[in-house]
């Protein structure tokens, strides 16, 4: 029987039809996807007295099925197609076909039970269309960019060069629509105060990790790593201590703060080396220790000594991996992430 005496469906989202499964009262049936269809899907779980549907990411497929339940009070959890997966083979459940995944989905939603739905946010949905239109814009002129590298016909040049100008207008619109939204949305507005604090993070890389991170500010900072893909793990066994490395969490979001890092640092020792050039214009003393160089060290350090609003991945300088960490640090409080 599910956690807690709550009847738990299990929902295998495809592109025309979702197959569901309540496996609690060996219950299966399947819908289309339409409008009906999903009024079909809400009936049965009321005549069954499912509370909670749990589905697995499935490339946008699921949103519109997730909108319909919230809206009628069904609690809904998105999970990582990949746990589930695990799951099923931990379990030695090695077919699948439609029916086994909403049963293995079910059976899944039945053993980690105790994990939370995510609240609908109309504004971050939106929000993280709007970014991945753009991270999407980006990988077709990085893609256009490589080309370029190579010699082509002049009218494919041509083509690659009219492409890159209309891409390039195409990300302005959408970037100064994300900061809009960012902008007309107060807790969003909030977010990206406190995240865009923290030197060599600007607006793109708040937008991004606003969407794609909800858990921000309602999760400590070792939950928030370890969402981010930045926790070190564990890796020990009785007396050995093994090298601590970052795993899992959500890809895309941690490349963008990679970027974002990585740019920050190159700032960085592009100012340090400027400071440092010329001892006559940077004050550098003759026993090697460049005064300039120290003055801006101590107002960096100002800066960061100030007090700050608490987010949950607030000290990004340090708390994201300073300290190893191992699953029963996170808890279960924290939504499951869907970005592979």
């Amino acid at each position: 029987m599910a956690q807690n005496d709550r009847v738990v469906a299990g929902i295998d989202v495809a592109k025309d039809k979702v197959d569901a499964c309540i496996r609690a009262l060996s219950q299966r049936r399947t819908f289309e996807s339409t409008a009906e269809g999903r009024r079909q899907l809400i009936s049965w779980l009321r005549k069954h007295k499912a509370t909670k549907a749990v589905m697995e990411a499935s490339g946008g497929y699921e949103r519109e099925w997730a909108k319909a339940l919230r809206e009628k009070d069904v609690e809904v959890r998105i999970v990582d197609p990949k746990r589930v997966r695990h799951f099923a083979r931990s379990a030695g459940r090695l077919a699948k076909n439609d029916d086994i995944d909403a049963d293995t989905i079910a059976w899944f939603a039945e053993t980690f039970g105790e994990a939370k739905g995510q609240a609908y946010d109309a504004a971050r949905e939106t929000l993280a269309q709007i970014v991945n239109a753009r991270q999407a814009l980006l990988d077709v002129q990085t893609s256009l960019q490589n080309r370029n590298e190579h010699s082509a016909p002049e009218v494919v040049q041509k083509m690659q060069a009219r492409l890159l100008k209309k891409i390039a207008a195409e990300l302005a619109t959408l970037e100064v629509a994300i900061a809009a939204k960012v902008k007309a949305t107060p807790h969003f507005a909030g977010l990206a105060e406190i995240i865009e604090s923290v030197p060599g993070l600007a607006g793109t890389t708040s937008a991004g990790l606003i969407a794609a991170m909800p858990e921000l500010g309602q999760v400590s900072d070792k939950a928030a790593a370890a969402l981010l893909g930045v926790a070190p793990y564990d890796d020990d066994s009785g007396k050995r201590r093994g090298e601590r490395q970052i795993k899992g969490g959500r890809r895309k979001v941690r490349n963008l703060f990679y970027m974002a890092c990585l740019g920050a640092a190159t700032r960085q020792q592009s100012c340090a080396e400027g400071l440092l050039s010329s001892p006559d214009r940077q004050g550098q003393r003759e026993e090697g220790c460049p005064g300039r160089l120290h003055a801006q060290a101590d107002r960096h350090s100002q800066h960061h000594d100030r007090p700050r609003r608490e987010m949950g991945c607030q000290s990004l300088r340090g708390g994201l991996t300073s300290a190893p960490i191992s699953r029963s640090d996170l808890g279960r409080a924290h939504a499951e992430p869907t970005d592979r």
